[in-house]
């Protein structure tokens, strides 16, 4: 059975480029395109589509009102084409957290030609979002607490273990969200957090300012050579690996360009690796819904080392795809819903968090 998509964008070009790229897969094919959201919901009913792929920017109505109201009345994998510019990434990120499963970048120059390079990348993120578990979503408030509703979280018992012990993230596709519901429940004076999440360069401050405005804790998106302070959340450029150093007694930010690894720069093992060799049994380690094995290996190195490590669970995922591989190979010690993840980590390090310090 092929994947059957829809294709939803004002660009008659747009649409005849991506109706190529996927039609020349031997998997997926199209079965309609629509130049506005209107068409579009005739053409979801004629044709029962397994993914969406939705224009963020569009005439009559706009995506995210489209979105929001397919999400609510019929949840199905959305796929977002989204412009490399401020304004688009900011209206992505808020396309992800109504329940878009993924996006992907029209390039700035030569649409055409751009987007063929493209083909790669888009028939991955149709593929993974074809196997996704979606679900409706509401729009996180700022200043919301994270813990409304939920069971009290463990208390770090001692302040000064923040300084020594850290906390390692990775994700992708579904990610964005995932890291939201963690990071939401961390309190002011957790330890110092690192995240490599698969994003494109230009989208990741956008996500980290969003993350910053909702969290007690502070979010940036890393530039290299920062202190790694307790409170504090450094996400990955876009365009850069992130690595976990140290000078003297302080751990600090590295970014660098380097080839991508497991195709992909920023790398979920790169950032894991780097925490296996500085940080050893003061590292806790956290994979989250993605596609592909990019951090399982990374994540065995830090067991290794003496880090103690969790895997968000199949039934949580969007796509089950990085904790599963690191789940595989014996690289995770625990393995919880997303919900109970935040609270199942800083039990740990309640529980362990003097030990590290003694060392």
């Amino acid at each position: 059975m092929k994947i059957k998509v829809l294709i939803v964008d004002d660009s008659a070009l747009i649409r005849s480029v991506m109706s190529e790229i996927i039609n020349s897969q031997p998997d997926m094919e199209v079965v309609g395109v629509a130049p506005d959201p209107l068409v579009a919901r005739e053409l979801i009913k004629q044709t029962n589509p397994d993914v969406l792929t939705l224009d963020v920017e569009m005439p009559k109505m706009d995506g995210l009102d489209f979105l929001e109201k397919l999400m609510r009345l019929r949840p199905m994998p959305v796929v977002m084409v989204s412009s490399l510019t401020e304004r688009g990434s900011e209206i992505t990120m808020r396309a992800l957290e109504l329940g878009a499963v993924d996006f992907v970048t029209k390039p700035k120059i030569s649409i055409q030609a751009g987007m063929r390079e493209y083909t790669e990348l888009i028939t991955d993120k149709i593929r993974a979002a074809s196997k996704a578990r979606v679900r409706a979503r509401t729009l996180p408030q700022p200043g919301a607490d994270g813990q409304q509703g939920q069971t009290q979280l463990p208390q770090l018992r001692n302040p000064l273990t923040s300084s020594e012990k850290l906390i390692i993230i990775g994700a992708s596709t579904g990610g964005t969200e995932a890291i939201r519901e963690f990071l939401m429940q961390m309190p002011s004076d957790c330890p110092g957090i690192l995240i490599t999440q698969h994003m494109p360069e230009g989208f990741t401050r956008s996500f980290a300012k969003r993350l910053d405005s909702l969290c007690k804790i502070s979010v940036q998106e890393a530039a290299g050579n920062e202190r790694v302070l307790p409170g504090h959340a450094y996400i990955a450029p876009g365009h850069s690996h992130l690595y976990l150093t140290r000078s003297g007694a302080n751990y600090m930010t590295k970014i660098d360009q380097a080839e991508p690894v497991n195709r992909h720069r920023p790398s979920v093992d790169v950032l894991f690796r780097s925490a296996a060799q500085c940080a050893g049994k003061n590292a806790v380690g956290v994979i989250l819904t993605g596609m592909g094995k990019d951090g399982a290996a990374g994540m065995l190195e830090m067991k290794g080392a003496g880090a103690y490590n969790f895997a968000q669970d199949e039934a949580s995922c969007v796509v089950f795809g990085m904790p599963r591989e690191a789940i595989a190979i014996g690289a995770a010690h625990e393995v919880g819903a997303l919900q109970a993840l935040p609270g199942m980590v800083l039990g740990y390090l309640a529980a362990h968090g003097m030990r590290a310090l003694r060392v």
